[in-house]
């Protein structure tokens, strides 16, 4: 099998497992579809530059941010923390999945890391 589809597989996994974990705990599905897209947010970075943009949405898209969330939620008993960290971590898995990956400051948009395994 090819990097490519590891990583794409690899985000399913990783998605189907955050949203398994947020539904099994009794959360909102009416938040988790509320809030799947609100990383993207994080493309307005493009409308000031690419060098901006890539650098926004890198740093929104990487497993990163919610891990330290949801540890930060776990330690500190915050529900709400851990069911962000979780819906996050849905949305980079399915981004994996589709073939969306972190940004190049110096490239298209649609020119990522995964196109480049």
């Amino acid at each position: 099998m090819n990097p490519r589809t590891l990583v794409r597989l690899e985000g399913a996994l990783v998605g189907a497992g955050a949203t398994a974990l947020y539904v099994l705990q009794g959360r909102s599905l009416l938040l988790f579809l509320a809030l799947i897209l609100a990383p993207d947010i994080s493309m307005a970075g493009y409308l000031h530059s690419t060098r901006v943009g890539a650098a926004s949405y890198n740093v929104v898209h990487t497993y990163l941010a919610p891990g330290l969330l949801a540890v930060i939620g776990v330690v500190a008993a915050m529900e709400i923390a851990v069911g962000a960290a979780l819906v996050w971590t849905a949305h980079i898995g399915a981004d994996r999945l589709f073939g969306f990956g972190l940004k190049y400051a110096d490239r298209e948009f649609g020119d990522t890391h995964i196109q480049q395994l």
